[in-house]
């Protein structure tokens, strides 16, 4: 069997991985994922805009933002980024997605620094269970829980192809050339009087890769559901557990948490976020209580890239 080549970039770059108060390690709240050159944020913390000239990732060709839920440390970096944008000579639209009050907060933005933008920006205000369709992915939107009106999002890509057997595809007399892309592509062809269906000689589809964004958050049934099987999960993994009680409190979620949604998901990947200020200096307890319990867990860190695989198939 020949795998059919096709592969689309999808890079997740961290450009702020704090809680709620910055420090000299750790931005707020941001994510930046790239895929095959558009780029779609999540979160947009104070200072975005700068991590992303840092981790030179560009910006013009930004065509959305997610908004988890509107406390200051997810959606400060929003307007110094828009007027970056407009000086640039940005004039294709934005659009802004997020939770209710999304419109409401489109319309302040609108009305700060005395900056008139050079383009539209749409706010498009989100239910869990709502879709955004895009050309070969989805973004779903999904509850959570938190001390606001929030969401998570997961990113999930359409079906791809399934493996190209060449070996029978000689067999059945296709001469090596066109008529392979041709039918790698769907299409039907004809070698000497007899008619050659793409089903004949390409697998079943496969799978595309899903990646979920907790933003702040309980550990709740909604997202382990929604992330069942995922490639990565980015999850919400604040404090230690031994802060327990105060995650609760606040409604966010212990690393060891984050980790029983990972194992309970069945997931290939833990990326831990929203790191509290405490442990600006050594998350290495976060690390090693979610790892207790999902061992392949990282921390997050602010520039850290990732590349999210394909899965076997």
């Amino acid at each position: 069997m020949l795998l059919l080549m096709i592969f689309i970039m999808l890079r997740v770059v961290f450009l702020g991985t704090g809680g709620a108060l910055p420090t000299v390690n750790r931005n707020p709240s941001s994510i930046l994922v790239n895929r095959e050159g558009e780029l779609l944020l999540f979160d947009c913390g104070e200072g975005t805009q700068q991590q992303m000239m840092r981790a030179r990732t560009g910006m013009m060709s930004l065509s959305s933002i997610f908004i988890t839920h509107f406390h200051a440390d997810h959606v400060l970096g929003i307007p110094g980024l828009l007027q970056t944008l407009s000086f640039h000579g940005r004039d294709a639209p934005l659009t802004i997605y997020g939770p209710a009050w999304v419109e409401q907060f489109v319309k302040l933005v609108s009305l700060l620094g005395y900056c008139r933008l050079n383009f539209e920006i749409k706010a498009v205000p989100l239910e869990a269970g709502d879709t955004v369709q895009r050309e070969g992915y989805v973004i779903n939107a999904i509850a959570s829980e938190h001390s606001v009106p929030s969401l998570a999002y997961s990113l999930v890509e359409n079906d791809r192809p399934g493996k190209f057997d060449r070996r029978h595809a000689e067999e059945l007399g296709v001469p090596v050339g066109p008529l392979f892309s041709r039918l790698q592509k769907g299409e039907s062809v004809e070698v000497n009087g007899r008619v050659i269906y793409p089903n004949e000689v390409i697998g079943p589809s496969r799978k595309g890769r899903k990646l979920i964004y907790t933003g702040d958050t309980r550990p709740c049934e909604a997202i382990i559901k929604a992330s069942k099987n995922a490639d990565v999960l980015i999850h919400d993994g604040t404090l230690a557990q031994e802060k327990a009680d105060w995650a609760c409190e606040s409604l966010h979620s212990t690393a060891k948490e984050a980790a029983d949604v990972a194992q309970k998901a069945e997931v290939q990947r833990l990326i831990l976020t929203h790191i509290s200020s405490r442990y600006t200096d050594d998350s290495s307890v976060l690390l090693e209580e979610a790892k207790e319990v999902f061992e392949n867990t990282c921390v997050a860190d602010d520039l850290m890239e990732f590349e999210v695989p394909y899965g076997k198939q």
